[in-house]
Protein backbone atom coordinates (compact mmCIF):
# COMPACT_ATOMS: atom_id res chain seq x y z
CA UNK A 1 0.00 0.00 0.00
CA UNK A 2 0.61 3.60 -0.57
CA UNK A 3 2.22 5.92 2.39
CA UNK A 4 -0.13 8.44 0.76
CA UNK A 5 -3.32 5.84 0.44
CA UNK A 6 -5.59 6.54 3.26
CA UNK A 7 -5.89 3.70 5.53
CA UNK A 8 -9.14 1.66 6.05
CA UNK A 9 -11.25 2.05 9.54
CA UNK A 10 -11.44 -0.44 11.89
CA UNK A 11 -14.30 -0.98 11.42
CA UNK A 12 -17.29 -0.20 8.45
CA UNK A 13 -20.87 -0.32 7.81
CA UNK A 14 -22.00 1.55 4.47
CA UNK A 15 -25.71 2.53 3.68
CA UNK A 16 -27.53 2.54 0.65
CA UNK A 17 -29.76 1.57 -2.21
CA UNK A 18 -31.61 -0.38 0.53
CA UNK A 19 -28.46 -2.43 1.49
CA UNK A 20 -26.38 -2.35 4.56
CA UNK A 21 -22.39 -3.17 3.55
CA UNK A 22 -20.69 -4.38 6.81
CA UNK A 23 -17.76 -6.00 8.34
CA UNK A 24 -17.92 -10.09 8.47
CA UNK A 25 -18.27 -11.23 11.86
CA UNK A 26 -17.78 -14.59 13.75
CA UNK A 27 -21.61 -14.49 13.92
CA UNK A 28 -21.42 -15.41 10.09
CA UNK A 29 -19.06 -18.19 10.15
CA UNK A 30 -22.05 -20.59 9.93
CA UNK A 31 -23.73 -19.03 6.92
CA UNK A 32 -20.19 -18.16 5.09
CA UNK A 33 -20.73 -21.84 2.96
CA UNK A 34 -24.24 -21.96 2.02
CA UNK A 35 -23.18 -18.73 0.38
CA UNK A 36 -19.59 -19.78 -1.68
CA UNK A 37 -19.82 -22.99 -1.90
CA UNK A 38 -20.94 -23.15 -5.15
CA UNK A 39 -20.05 -24.20 -8.91
CA UNK A 40 -20.84 -20.56 -10.01
CA UNK A 41 -18.68 -18.69 -7.41
CA UNK A 42 -16.03 -21.81 -7.75
CA UNK A 43 -15.65 -21.31 -11.89
CA UNK A 44 -15.92 -17.63 -11.66
CA UNK A 45 -14.24 -16.34 -8.65
CA UNK A 46 -10.75 -17.36 -6.96
CA UNK A 47 -12.68 -18.70 -4.18
CA UNK A 48 -11.53 -21.58 -3.04
CA UNK A 49 -14.01 -24.66 -3.61
CA UNK A 50 -15.07 -26.68 -1.68
CA UNK A 51 -15.99 -23.82 0.66
CA UNK A 52 -16.36 -25.48 3.98
CA UNK A 53 -16.24 -24.19 7.71
CA UNK A 54 -12.51 -24.15 7.36
CA UNK A 55 -12.64 -21.83 4.33
CA UNK A 56 -14.92 -19.74 5.86
CA UNK A 57 -12.33 -18.83 9.01
CA UNK A 58 -9.70 -18.69 6.88
CA UNK A 59 -11.92 -16.41 4.42
CA UNK A 60 -12.67 -14.35 7.67
CA UNK A 61 -9.26 -14.27 9.20
CA UNK A 62 -7.83 -12.87 5.73
CA UNK A 63 -10.48 -10.50 5.40
CA UNK A 64 -9.17 -8.89 8.62
CA UNK A 65 -5.59 -9.29 7.66
CA UNK A 66 -6.34 -7.61 4.38
CA UNK A 67 -7.94 -5.01 6.41
CA UNK A 68 -4.90 -4.66 8.69
CA UNK A 69 -2.76 -4.28 6.00
CA UNK A 70 -4.61 -1.32 4.01
CA UNK A 71 -5.11 -3.41 0.77
CA UNK A 72 -9.05 -4.76 0.70
CA UNK A 73 -12.08 -4.49 2.53
CA UNK A 74 -14.30 -7.36 2.45
CA UNK A 75 -17.90 -6.75 3.51
CA UNK A 76 -20.87 -8.42 3.73
CA UNK A 77 -23.65 -7.48 1.67
CA UNK A 78 -27.12 -7.30 3.77
CA UNK A 79 -30.23 -5.84 3.41
CA UNK A 80 -30.91 -4.74 7.26
CA UNK A 81 -27.05 -5.49 8.68
CA UNK A 82 -28.05 -9.15 9.81
CA UNK A 83 -27.75 -11.63 7.24
CA UNK A 84 -25.44 -11.51 4.72
CA UNK A 85 -26.86 -12.40 1.36
CA UNK A 86 -23.02 -12.34 -0.13
CA UNK A 87 -19.85 -10.41 -0.15
CA UNK A 88 -18.66 -7.09 -1.87
CA UNK A 89 -14.67 -6.07 -2.08
CA UNK A 90 -12.69 -3.64 -2.28
CA UNK A 91 -8.87 -4.02 -3.39
CA UNK A 92 -6.30 -1.41 -3.96
CA UNK A 93 -3.67 -2.93 -6.35
CA UNK A 94 -1.33 -0.85 -8.70
CA UNK A 95 -3.32 -1.32 -11.66
CA UNK A 96 -6.00 0.51 -9.39
CA UNK A 97 -8.97 0.60 -7.23
CA UNK A 98 -10.77 -2.97 -8.07
CA UNK A 99 -14.33 -3.94 -6.98
CA UNK A 100 -15.62 -7.70 -6.99
CA UNK A 101 -18.78 -9.50 -5.62
CA UNK A 102 -20.30 -13.08 -4.70
CA UNK A 103 -23.95 -13.41 -3.89
CA UNK A 104 -24.86 -16.49 -2.57
CA UNK A 105 -27.61 -18.60 -5.23
CA UNK A 106 -30.45 -18.15 -3.12
CA UNK A 107 -30.22 -14.40 -3.27
CA UNK A 108 -29.23 -13.24 -6.88
CA UNK A 109 -31.78 -11.95 -9.14
CA UNK A 110 -32.47 -9.16 -7.10
CA UNK A 111 -30.24 -6.31 -8.00
CA UNK A 112 -27.75 -7.28 -4.67
CA UNK A 113 -24.71 -7.27 -6.82
CA UNK A 114 -25.35 -3.85 -8.64
CA UNK A 115 -26.33 -2.04 -5.63
CA UNK A 116 -23.84 -3.32 -3.40
CA UNK A 117 -20.47 -2.50 -6.25
CA UNK A 118 -22.49 1.24 -6.56
CA UNK A 119 -22.19 1.49 -2.94
CA UNK A 120 -19.22 0.28 -2.48
CA UNK A 121 -17.79 2.76 -5.50
CA UNK A 122 -19.40 5.37 -3.80
CA UNK A 123 -17.31 5.08 -0.42
CA UNK A 124 -13.93 5.03 -3.04
CA UNK A 125 -15.01 7.92 -4.53
CA UNK A 126 -15.57 10.06 -1.73
CA UNK A 127 -13.95 8.28 1.21
CA UNK A 128 -10.54 7.26 -0.86
CA UNK A 129 -10.41 9.90 -2.86
CA UNK A 130 -10.19 7.57 -5.90
CA UNK A 131 -11.07 9.02 -9.86
CA UNK A 132 -12.27 5.42 -11.01
CA UNK A 133 -13.06 2.17 -9.60
CA UNK A 134 -12.77 -1.75 -11.65
CA UNK A 135 -14.40 -4.56 -12.28
CA UNK A 136 -12.40 -7.31 -14.21
CA UNK A 137 -14.63 -10.39 -15.54
CA UNK A 138 -14.60 -12.55 -17.97
CA UNK A 139 -17.14 -11.72 -21.20
CA UNK A 140 -18.46 -15.32 -20.63
CA UNK A 141 -19.98 -14.67 -17.45
CA UNK A 142 -23.35 -12.78 -18.14
CA UNK A 143 -24.37 -12.44 -14.74
CA UNK A 144 -21.27 -10.11 -14.00
CA UNK A 145 -21.54 -8.89 -17.15
CA UNK A 146 -25.02 -7.70 -16.49
CA UNK A 147 -24.01 -6.08 -13.05
CA UNK A 148 -21.39 -4.31 -14.58
CA UNK A 149 -23.66 -2.46 -16.92
CA UNK A 150 -26.50 -1.88 -13.72
CA UNK A 151 -23.77 -0.66 -11.98
CA UNK A 152 -23.33 1.93 -15.15
CA UNK A 153 -19.59 0.49 -15.78
CA UNK A 154 -18.08 0.88 -19.24
CA UNK A 155 -15.97 -1.32 -20.87
CA UNK A 156 -12.59 -0.39 -21.39
CA UNK A 157 -10.39 -0.24 -24.09
CA UNK A 158 -7.35 -1.73 -22.66
CA UNK A 159 -6.04 -5.53 -23.01
CA UNK A 160 -7.57 -8.47 -21.63
CA UNK A 161 -6.01 -9.73 -18.88
CA UNK A 162 -5.03 -13.64 -18.68
CA UNK A 163 -4.22 -16.17 -17.26
CA UNK A 164 -4.67 -19.47 -15.16
CA UNK A 165 -6.93 -20.06 -11.88
CA UNK A 166 -7.90 -23.35 -10.68
CA UNK A 167 -6.50 -25.36 -14.21
CA UNK A 168 -8.34 -23.24 -16.64
CA UNK A 169 -7.35 -20.62 -18.73
CA UNK A 170 -8.92 -17.11 -18.45
CA UNK A 171 -9.54 -13.54 -20.46
CA UNK A 172 -10.57 -11.08 -18.22
CA UNK A 173 -11.76 -7.30 -19.69
CA UNK A 174 -11.78 -4.31 -17.36
CA UNK A 175 -15.00 -2.69 -16.81
CA UNK A 176 -14.27 1.04 -15.31
CA UNK A 177 -16.73 3.80 -13.38
CA UNK A 178 -15.26 7.36 -13.23
CA UNK A 179 -15.71 9.20 -10.59
CA UNK A 180 -18.98 11.37 -10.60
Amino acid sequence: MSSTAPSFPDRIELTGEGLVLRDWAETDLAAMPELFDHPDIAYWTPIVSPFDDEAARTRLDRARRLRTEGTALLLAITVDGGTPLGEVMLKRAPEGTELGYALGPAHRGRGLAARAVRVMASYAFEQLGVDRVILELEAENAASVGVATRAEFRLLDVPLITGEEKGRPYALQTWGLDRP
